[in-house]
């Protein structure tokens, strides 16, 4: 690696303290001989702030360590620039880093920066807004707003979330124009895939990939309490494009309009949105470090493998460091 990277480190993101990860990260760091400078930042579009000035700089690299929110703020700063964003994946979710297939783990996370594998990949923009990952409308939404009104972070309180606004959530009328086509439904959910899943390998898009040029649209239907508690075991096999709730439209750009303003998420984030939408998808924008080898996604086995792999990697944590 040419250069020294910025290193941006979110101490508020995840459920792990930085106090461990970064010292450890450093070292981690240093053996691969990466140089680097640590900044952490200092709240909401900070690492925007900071990335924007290290690709102006000509910083070669620009490594973030956080969850998906820090990654999408990042990599905002960086579209279009020529340098190369590295992602250390500590958040609660990490969808982005794990439909690239980086490890949730920083031992490995800093092999894949390491092995110097760049792949120039698309990101999208709801009303200019930009997602690396999935933007939404709908149930998750809903969620998504529920959870940003509380401190604590987690699988736990995502799921204890996602329950409560599921007693209450009523489906909304949607029109979606993409592709020369106008569709009127009433949806549970309406999702812009970049890329395959949330986070926490549920996959909304298994099939979307960040190097098509297109993203991917992913509707579900209104339906009973068993149907849809269905789709959520589908996201969690990968089975849910054989499901009948399921429709995906594949397209590069698309409107979505609804009745009113109201609850949508970036990558996780919750935010307001007014009634209509404008869905666009910008190709080969970002360079990202990404693994050497990819496989091939197949229902139930991939997620069964990236289940077991997150096992022992929270056992991993239970245990002491030998450092």
């Amino acid at each position: 690696m040419n250069g020294e990277a910025l290193l941006i480190v979110n101490p508020a993101s995840g459920t792990i303290s930085k106090h461990r990860i970064v010292p450890h990260l450093c070292r981690q760091l240093e053996k691969k001989n990466i140089p680097f400078r640590l900044v952490p930042t200092e709240g909401p579009g900070h690492a925007k702030e900071l990335a924007a000035a290290a690709a102006a700089a000509g910083t070669p690299v620009v490594l973030a360590c956080g969850g998906d929110g820090t990654v999408n703020e990042t990599a905002s700063g960086l579209t279009g620039s020529q340098t190369t964003m590295g992602i250390i994946p500590t958040g609660s979710g990490n969808g982005l880093a794990r439909h690239l297939g980086i490890p949730v783990d920083i031992d490995s996370a800093v092999r894949v920066i390491a092995e110097n594998n760049v792949t120039r990949c698309d990101y999208g923009t709801a009303n200019e807004t930009p997602f690396f990952c999935t933007f939404g409308v709908g149930f998750d939404a809903a969620v998504s707003e529920r959870c940003a009104r509380q401190k604590r972070r987690g699988i736990m309180m995502y799921l204890r979330n996602t329950i409560n606004e599921y007693v209450k959530f009523s489906p909304e009328e949607y029109i979606i124009e993409a592709n020369g086509k106008v569709i009127t439904e009433k949806a549970f959910l309406i999702v812009a895939c970049n890329a395959s899943q949330y986070g926490n390998n549920a996959f909304i898009a298994p099939q979307a990939s960040v190097t098509d040029g297109e993203l991917d649209i992913t509707i579900v239907h209104s339906g009973n309490l068993l149907t849809q508690a269905i789709v959520g075991v589908d996201m969690l096999t990968g089975f849910i494009g054989k499901n009948a709730l399921i429709d995906t439209i594949r397209c590069s750009s698309a409107t979505i309009r609804r009745k009113s303003y109201g609850a949508a998420h970036i990558d996780g984030d919750a935010l307001r949105m007014p009634q209509e939408i404008h869905i666009q998808c910008h190709p080969a924008q970002i360079n990202i470090f990404t693994p050497t080898k990819s496989t091939r996604f197949r229902p139930f086995v991939t997620p069964t493998k990236l289940l077991l792999r997150d096992m022992l990697l929270s056992l991993r944590h239970l245990l002491p460091s030998a450092e």
